[in-house]
């Protein structure tokens, strides 16, 4: 999946519009659940809770990706239509990621006043 996401990436990022036709969206698809198909077969099972107990099952963490994955489909996919969405969420990352350790290490963020601060000489930084 990793690698089918990876290529298509590639594949978009090289044109001048960003993003794919109908028709390759479509074969995108199918590769896309062929490959969902392929990992369900390949998961583990789940098993089943013991008579009279309520327990909740832990699963996998490869099963909460492929639940994750085929729920989330047109999510996930979404990048190969709208040339607004990038593939990946790094520049969100990378703009919170300052003033996330800033909150982390120094705790300054006690009100609203210290917040609207530390933004304002950071934008000028």
């Amino acid at each position: 999946m990793k690698g089918a996401l990876q290529e298509t990436c590639k594949m978009v990022s090289n044109r001048n519009e960003k993003f794919l036709s109908e028709k390759e969206c479509l074969n995108l698809q199918k590769c896309y659940r062929g490959i969902l198909t392929c990992g369900e077969e390949k998961l583990s099972e789940i098993p089943s809770k013991p008579n009279g107990q309520r327990v909740k099952m832990v699963k996998s963490e490869a099963h909460n990706l492929w639940e994750r994955l085929k729920r989330q489909e047109q999510a996930v996919l979404l990048f190969t239509k709208d040339a607004n969405v990038s593939f990946t969420n790094n520049c969100a990352e990378i703009d919170l990621r300052l003033a996330k350790v800033k909150q982390a290490l120094t705790g300054c963020f006690r009100n609203s006043r210290c917040v609207y601060a530390y933004c304002r000489i950071s934008s000028y930084l």
